[in-house]
């Protein structure tokens, strides 16, 4: 994660999709989430067990995001009769202690989310 990225989480509900069917549909469009302008990075997420599933995305800008709220891949997701309870939340990343708390070491990736941080959809 760079310290001024903007974050997103998105979450959903499988409604009638099996999970291996989901992440099979994932593996091949994650290319396509690659070419997303502004995305620096995606983490895909999967709880099996609350059935929720989703991403947090690392953005170069607010306005890379918002490109992607309205074009059409998240057009795709929002008129999936097989997508329920999707959810997209956004946030600012605190710069100075995002900086002393990265480490210099690793390569940015996007931050997880711990199991105890889920929010009901």
């Amino acid at each position: 994660m760079h310290p001024t990225d903007h974050i997103q989480i998105v979450t959903f509900r499988l409604a009638g999709l099996p999970p291996e069917e989901y992440r099979a549909h994932a593996e091949s469009v994650a290319p396509v989430f690659a070419g997303l302008p502004g995305l620096r990075a995606k983490a895909w997420l999967a709880d099996e067990r609350t059935n929720t599933y989703g991403g947090v995305y690392a953005w170069e800008s607010r306005a890379a995001m918002e490109a992607y709220l309205h074009g059409p891949v998240f057009g795709g997701l929002r008129a999936n009769p097989r997508i329920g309870s999707l959810m997209s939340r956004d946030f600012d990343v605190l710069e100075a202690p995002t900086r002393i708390t990265s480490r210099r070491d690793a390569p940015t990736v996007p931050l997880a989310i711990a199991p105890s941080d889920r929010w009901a959809a």
